[in-house]
């Protein structure tokens, strides 16, 4: 069985001040290649910290965590970042777009840093945007475009370094309802060409998108269940 994330007695501990602060307090949690999975939560139960866990924005206090076959759990910032250019996709819910460069640029920003040479970058980013219907968008800068034609462009940056887990953070927060049913059957598009993909969601009729719903509550998992 092919696990791209493999958590185990994941814990994370904060200092406030005098006092430590569980965030996570033990999380088991396996994800398979080609899963569809939503981590839901309020407020305070850990689904940030454990957003930032998957994605190598953190480390754990204690436990591991297997991406893709490799123990990441301690490594330093810079082997974290390769991991994360390399293997994780991100969509935020504020697109994190640089509004100099117009789409196509916004694109091919990770392959820089993967040091894919020019020619190579505005291929793929090609391709990418085309995957996410953005074909005649490719010189239209962030602030030409609607709020959904800028998350589409996100997703062509997401997908563009062949990565393998989609982590798609409230990708729908700043959009319309008519908007995030489109952005969330782009996402489920994905999904069916075999991406694995991992959405953090408060959201209960986005979260109804993907195939598994894992709720987080004081830091440990409450439910786990596929829909």
């Amino acid at each position: 069985m092919e696990y791209v994330i493999d958590i185990q007695e994941i814990k994370k501990i904060y200092q406030v001040g005098n006092q430590e602060v569980n965030a996570l307090a033990g999380v088991d949690l396996k994800i398979r290649k080609g899963e569809f999975v939503a981590i839901m939560g309020p407020s305070g139960s850990g689904k940030s910290t454990l957003m930032n866990i998957i994605g190598c924005l953190d480390t754990p206090s204690k436990g591991t965590y297997w991406l893709n076959g490799r123990d990441v759990s301690s490594l330093d910032d810079d082997n974290l970042a390769s991991i994360r250019n390399k293997e994780i996709g991100f969509i935020f819910q504020t697109f994190n777009l640089l509004h100099r460069y117009n789409a196509l640029e916004n694109v091919t920003v990770p392959l820089i840093y993967a040091g894919i040479n020019r020619n190579l970058r505005y291929e793929l980013a090609i391709e990418a945007l085309r995957q996410v219907g953005l074909s005649d968008r490719m010189e239209h800068k962030p602030n030409e475009m609607s709020g959904g034609q800028r998350q589409r462009v996100a997703i062509a940056r997401a997908l563009v370094n062949k990565p393998s887990i989609i982590l798609a953070d409230e990708p729908t927060g700043n959009l319309d309802s008519k908007t995030s049913n489109e952005i969330m059957r782009l996402l489920n598009e994905l999904h069916q060409k075999g991406h694995t993909i991992v959405l953090v969601t408060h959201e209960e009729d986005i979260a109804k998108h993907a195939k598994r719903i894992v709720r987080l509550r004081d830091g440990l998992i409450e439910h786990d269940y596929a829909l």
